[in-house]
């Protein structure tokens, strides 16, 4: 199935609401007119790609009512397939519709162009400033595929760490003044990576994971302050 054949269910897919359906109208692959309305306007690819998608963002200067349109199925758009959330609110973001074509030529409107109104997630700005605000320096470029964050919960952690390291079994009070870590109790107790262990009551020491993992993030310790 090639753009081509995309047009012919598209074009009955609007005319059955309607719609009189028109191909290659100036740059645009299909445009529908109903009344008096404003124009519906459809660019066509075989699957979802940036071309489809920045056609279709410049066609919002001739219409507000602008969709892509793509084949799903077996091979194709394997975005679509994988990503269909992220997808769905990218286009929300653009104020873009979409419509899927089955290998039968069966029509889905998956989504409705509409002014994109962000509503900000106020939990997560949060958690993102109080990152930002508890990191010690900056110890990760930006862009970093690393998987192992210097996040400041393992900055935390790797104080601690260094405590028991440096003096032995240690009660949780005194790793927390040492460390200089408010959340001394929930890193041990939690014990995310394994560092820690509880020799009894409110007393820690460092396990041999945890000396072994301090060495190999020796260079970000030394820039800990203490």
């Amino acid at each position: 199935m090639s753009e081509v054949d995309l047009y012919h269910p598209i074009k009955q897919f609007l005319e059955a609401q309607g719609y009189a359906v028109k191909g290659e109208i100036g740059a645009c692959d299909v445009v529908a007119v109903r009344g008096d309305e404003p124009p519906v306007v459809v660019e066509l690819k075989q699957r979802l790609n940036l071309t489809l998608l920045l056609q279709a963002v410049d066609r919002l200067a001739v219409s507000d009512s602008v969709y892509i349109a793509f084949r799903i199925g077996s091979g194709h758009t394997a975005v679509w397939r994988s990503k269909k959330k992220e997808v769905t609110s990218l286009l929300r973001r653009l104020g873009l519709g979409l419509l899927t074509v089955s290998g039968r030529g069966n029509v889905i409107a998956v989504l409705d162009p509409a002014p994109y109104r962000p509503r900000p997630n106020v939990p997560r700005r949060k958690r993102l400033l109080k990152e930002f605000a508890e990191r010690i320096g900056d110890p990760e470029a930006g862009g970093s595929a690393s998987r192992q964050r210097l996040t400041s919960y393992r900055q935390d952690a790797l104080r601690c760490a260094r405590e028991l390291d440096e003096k032995g079994v240690l009660k949780l009070s005194v790793i927390r003044e040492g460390a200089d870590v408010t959340r001394a109790g929930a890193i041990l107790r939690d014990n995310h990576y394994g560092w820690f262990e509880r020799v009894r009551t409110g007393h820690y020491e460092l396990s041999p994971k945890g000396r072994q993992d301090l060495a190999l993030w020796s260079e970000a310790v030394a820039k800990l302050p203490r």
